[in-house]
């Protein structure tokens, strides 16, 4: 539950709904998930709680370490299906890269998760158990230093198809009595489900990023089919809601380099006037291989080109640099155990609600 649930549900217990501040400190500030060491709850309450509740975690199954200290675990979430969860250590930050789907029904023909297929959403329990998970794995609660700073909802699935969980567990991410994150180190990454867009721009202050990977229908029907269902002048014009609605705020533009494909000079301009009126900046992601892929990575020299001429315009570029390659952790690459259920269907038109 998020505070506001938690709150309720002291209230129908006849609790003080401060009860709710006091059990999210214990789990998420102390890492402590048994509540009979709940000291500052009355132990009438302890009991009770202990006979009628429970916190349960999803459970990490392995475990892989890069050479350059990414992080990658494998969690499994029932019987037949695991997620992947991935910690980026840099200088001055540590992002968490989490999953809100048990694969992704999107079938971007460029990601890895699209080949698996998809299952189902995952639990409110399931998305915050990863950051709980991650942060006692890192020493968080046995030494009190904070390796996650950021948090990226860009790990496996469209976090827009789970709305209403992604968005309590986002909620949970910046409680000050849960994680207690500044709403600019939380980013939530969608390929472009407008009306999830639309409810997002009313409902949260989270940060946002666009998986964009084409400046044109065409291409972007190819690259990421939601388009066909809400093509890029309809995703614009949610954007520019969403931006309206967080004055000062900046959107992220996310941009796969796919040699031969969307690199051309040409998608650099027409990417310049698509978003150049925009509070925008640009990561160009060079493309991250995995088997049965049918794309090659741009060059060096042809995603400089494309940075250049970005960055000339006034737009703010960053070329990501790829982290977790060797343990297939890298933007792209999370696959994680997935029984489809979705490739009974894959001949039919996805349907998409929020």
């Amino acid at each position: 539950m998020d505070r506001a649930n938690l709150a309720a549900w002291f209230d129908s217990l006849g609790e003080r709904v401060f009860r709710a501040d006091q059990l999210l400190k214990w789990i998420y500030q102390q890492g402590v998930t048994d509540v009979r060491q709940m000291t500052n709850l009355s132990k009438a309450l302890r009991e009770a709680l202990s006979e009628t509740t429970c916190i349960r975690l999803p459970e990490i199954v392995t475990e892989k370490r890069s050479a350059d200290g990414t992080r990658k675990w494998l969690i499994r979430v029932d019987e037949q299906n695991c997620i992947e969860t991935v910690f980026i250590p840099e200088k001055d930050r540590g992002t968490l890269c989490i999953s809100s789907q048990v694969g992704c029904p999107l079938d971007c023909n460029f990601c890895s998760t699209a080949k698996q297929g998809f299952n189902r959403n995952l639990s409110l329990s399931e998305i915050i158990g990863q950051v709980w998970l991650a942060n006692q794995a890192l020493g968080h609660f046995q030494d009190g230093e904070r390796p996650i700073s950021n948090i990226v909802l860009m790990g496996m699935g469209e976090p827009l198809l789970n709305y209403d969980n992604v968005l309590k567990a986002i909620n949970l991410m910046m409680d000050d009595r849960a994680f207690g994150l500044s709403r600019k180190r939380v980013t939530l990454s969608t390929a472009g489900v407008v009306p999830g867009l639309m409810k997002l721009s009313r409902d949260s202050s989270v940060s946002l990023a666009i998986s964009l990977h084409a400046a044109y229908d065409e291409l972007r029907d190819v690259l990421v089919p939601i388009n066909r269902k809400y093509p890029i002048a309809a995703l614009m014009e949610a954007i520019r809601h969403f931006a309206d609605s967080h004055p000062g705020d900046t959107i992220t533009f996310e941009y796969v380099m796919l040699d031969g494909v969307n690199d051309h000079i040409e998608d650099a301009n027409r990417l310049v006037k698509l978003i150049r009126s925009l509070p925008a900046k640009v990561n160009l992601i060079p493309f991250n291989p995995f088997p049965g892929a049918d794309y090659q990575r741009s060059s060096t020299e042809t995603i400089d080109r494309f940075r250049e001429i970005l960055m000339k315009a006034g737009i703010i570029t960053i070329t990501r640099k790829t982290r977790g390659g060797d343990i297939d952790a890298a933007c792209g690459q999370l696959a994680g155990q997935v029984i489809s259920r979705a490739r009974k269907f894959q001949d039919k038109q996805i349907g998409i609600s929020v």
